[in-house]
């Protein structure tokens, strides 16, 4: 069996499986569901609408997370669902993909929840990868990486083919979800860990932690076909790659100047540029590459927000950690 071009392989027969990584994935997937209206957002709005708490560009920074991850979930949405589940015919890692899309589209939801509770102007809100330079030029990178696989005629038969469609899948799981969305996790994070904008803070919080499990699925998926198709991974094409990662790194770090250039308190933009370069490490390492930047994380506080293994406490009055309660456990 192999994870594509298997002719054998029937896409509707998911036992035995295989790929067990797919089906963890799958299952902690499940275990962290969370819905948006689930947050309380009182005091945002109440902060929101009180100029002593949220400061200028405070403000403006909020607006451009808004922005960029309102139109990246779609683009990522629309990769699954029209191109990553047409060439992957894994049983076990379509239940994945099916599930990775259905957190895409609560992704949706979340923005949608954000700008009615506090009634801001979609128009601008769902524009702003037209009109703010950085996040165009981010949004174009990875819709430039990642088009051959929307080519109906496109398939995974062969060498060069092959490796279009591990380059396309790090440019939508590496690069878009593991590298270009962390900046704005780590603002966005930084604003709750002030008090501020908490119920948005949380569900950004909720978001990194579905995105850790859809980078973990990605890089699962990328080095399952590099190891059954090792003549794809030759030293040329892994040249390319670190330069398209060097390339996501430079655009990440130019929008962390844009959004958050006078810094947050206690943090400056080079420390969210220095927080990019440390996640673009693990990225390389998590798919075989050596390390580019040998940064320090600057914000070791992040890694909280993604820990899957904690439960909910039912005795606070807003939600902290959260796992389905089929999968709570009681001492």
């Amino acid at each position: 069996m192999a994870i594509i071009n298997n002719p054998a392989t029937d896409p509707n027969k998911i036992l035995p499986m295989k790929y067990l990584w797919a089906r963890k994935h799958y299952k902690d997937g499940v275990a962290n569901n969370w819905t948006p209206e689930e947050i309380s957002m009182q005091k945002d709005v109440e902060q929101w609408k009180s100029s002593s708490h949220i400061s200028p560009h405070e403000r403006r920074l909020i607006l451009w997370n808004l922005g960029f991850f309102s139109t990246a979930e779609s683009l990522t949405a629309n990769n699954i669902v029209l191109a990553v589940y047409r060439n992957v015919t894994n049983p076990e890692c379509r239940q994945y993909l099916l599930r990775q899309a259905y957190e895409e589209a609560v992704h949706t939801d979340t923005f949608i929840y954000c700008c009615d509770t506090l009634g801001l102007d979609p128009e601008e809100i769902y524009n702003m990868y037209k009109t703010i330079p950085s996040i165009k030029k981010k949004d174009d990178y990875v819709v430039e990486l990642t088009k051959s696989i929307f080519d109906p005629t496109f398939t995974t038969e062969g060498t060069e083919n092959i490796r279009k469609f591990i380059h396309d899948l790090i440019g939508y799981y590496v690069i878009m979800e593991g590298i270009f969305f962390y900046a704005g996790f780590a603002m966005m994070l930084a604003l709750k860990r002030q008090n501020k904008m908490v119920g948005i803070g949380e569900q950004f919080e909720y978001i990194m932690r579905d995105e850790s499990l859809h980078l973990a699925f990605g890089c699962d998926l990328i080095n399952t076909i590099k190891n059954e198709n090792p003549e794809v991974w030759d030293a040329a094409f892994q040249e390319d790659i670190v330069g398209l990662i060097r390339k996501s790194v430079e655009l990440e770090k130019e929008y962390s100047f844009d959004a958050c250039p006078q810094g947050l308190l206690g943090i400056n933009a080079w420390q969210f540029c220095d927080y990019v370069e440390h996640i673009a490490d693990r990225r390389l390492e998590r798919i075989g590459l050596p390390k580019l930047f040998n940064k320090e994380n600057p914000f070791p506080w992040m890694s909280v927000s993604t820990d899957l293994s904690k439960e909910k406490n039912f005795f606070e009055t807003r939600v902290t950690e959260y796992q389905t309660a089929g999968n709570l456990q009681w001492d």
